[in-house]
């Protein structure tokens, strides 16, 4: 494996809402990601995922604010960066897949057009060659028939064809980095596995560092090399998939995996992790946002915010009482 090629420090974003209050989405995230790894993202609805992978992309809602942090790929700072050189950015070294396909795709472009616009975006070339490189990535992402399915509309295709497409166009920048947000998320379970199997054989070919961001950690502990668990706008656990499914130190991490679906696991012995993800434009929030919801907690939860400090080798926790 090579060296580092995403390095996020301190990543902190806010969000301004109407009636002027303030939510505070992200608060110091830290994380590296290496070439050719896969890191998945895990959390509930309101963690902090996608705002991460919208922040690192330069793409996150005129109403949001990166208020601290860096963002560096292979050495480039993204925080900060013109429009024009995100663009170049994204162009290039960072490509991204949406959950929802058929909104991200154009509905009355045809889908070898849509790939043919994005060549000709990052590298103008002859209209024929522009024509038999989106014709080559249909095939390479497994669509049958990829000269006859260039004519297609998305509206033409299933859910799981479509995310195809995305991922041909990611892939035709021949990117350092993808991030794919919940890419499975409306498919069946044949096709998800479909899906990740196509991103898993690509990153390997081309040595491509993933970010999969997704609530599903029975995916995660299949798909990936490392796992980050976010709550409530922070990064509280860091490992390797193997450390952490087999002795999880967060106690938010341990709920989670008790409250995943397992092979061979009854029903009745699932546990839903306790209370609620916190209102994140409360101004009393406590320093660990966990504090509120942890059966572990202790006064400095109350008085400090922890630090994501190493644990282990490899493994780091932000917990004043870890398991």
């Amino acid at each position: 494996m090579s060296g580092v090629l995403l390095q996020v420090r301190d990543l902190s974003v806010r969000f301004r809402r109407r009636a002027r209050s303030v939510v505070h989405a992200l608060d110091g995230v830290c994380f590296d990601l290496a070439a050719g790894q896969t890191l998945a993202l895990v959390g509930e609805s309101g963690s902090g995922k996608s705002v991460t992978a919208l922040a690192l992309a330069g793409l996150l809602d005129p109403a949001a604010e990166v208020t601290a942090g860096s963002v560096r790929l292979n050495g480039t700072e993204l925080i900060g960066a013109s429009a024009k050189t995100l663009q170049a950015v994204r162009r290039g070294e960072l490509a991204l897949v949406f959950q929802n396909p058929r909104r991200a795709l154009n509905p009355i472009r045809r889908i070898g057009r849509q790939i043919e616009d994005a060549l000709q975006a990052r590298r103008p070339r002859p209209a024929r060659a522009a024509r038999e490189r989106a014709i080559e990535l249909l095939a390479q992402v497994g669509i049958a028939e990829p000269a006859a399915r260039w004519h297609a509309y998305p509206w033409e295709l299933s859910g799981g064809m479509c995310q195809r497409v995305m991922i041909a166009l990611a892939l035709s920048g021949e990117p350092a980095l993808l991030i794919a947000d919940e890419p499975t998320t409306g498919l069946d379970v044949t096709t998800q596995a479909g899906v990740m199997d196509l991103i898993a054989a690509q990153a390997r070919q081309r040595g491509m560092a993933t970010l999969l961001i997704t609530h599903d950690l029975a995916l995660a502990s299949g798909r990936c090399d490392r796992v980050a668990v976010m709550h409530a706008g922070h990064l509280v656990e860091d490992a390797p998939v193997g450390a952490l499914f087999g002795a999880p130190a967060h106690p938010y991490a341990r709920h989670l995996i008790l409250s995943t679906p397992r092979l061979g696991l009854p029903l009745q012995a699932l546990r839903a992790v306790p209370g609620e993800v916190p209102d994140l434009g409360r101004t009393d929030l406590p320093p660990c946002r966990y504090a509120e919801r942890c059966e572990r907690r202790l006064d400095a939860a109350c008085e400090r915010t922890p630090v994501l400090s190493a644990f282990a080798p490899g493994h780091r926790v932000a917990c004043w009482n870890p398991l």
